[in-house]
This record gives structure tokens, C-alpha cells and sequence, in this order.
């Protein structure tokens, strides 16, 4: 069960560490955490699809 999770939850956390280098939060509260965790999110997503479209052209 374990290596499931790790491959499956680990990516979620390591992705915006390594490649983003988003470490913390700075904003208190769980609503203000939240829009920052989608800003986040966003901001990976469009580095990926950008990076994608790269390659697909190429």
C-alpha cells in the first residue's frame, strides 16, 4: 500500500518543490492557502502545456 501512495500523492507536493520551487505558504488562513495552492497549480499546468506544445511543434 505504501509505494502506491507514494506514487500516486507524492508527485502532487514534489512537482511544485523541485520544478517550481514553491516551499510555503504565505498567507494564513485555509481560504487564502487554498487560492494560493490553485495559483500554484495553474502555474504548473501552464508551465506543462507549454512545454508540451513545444515538443508536439517541433
Amino acid at each position: 500500500m505504501y509505494p502506491l501512495h507514494k506514487q500516486t500523492v507524492e508527485p502532487v507536493f514534489g512537482i511544485p518543490k523541485s520544478v517550481i520551487g514553491f516551499r510555503q505558504f504565505s498567507l494564513w488562513s485555509l481560504d487564502k492557502v487554498k487560492g494560493e495552492r490553485t495559483l500554484v497549480c495553474l502555474a504548473w499546468n501552464l508551465k506543462r502545456m507549454t512545454s508540451l506544445r513545444l515538443q508536439t511543434e517541433n
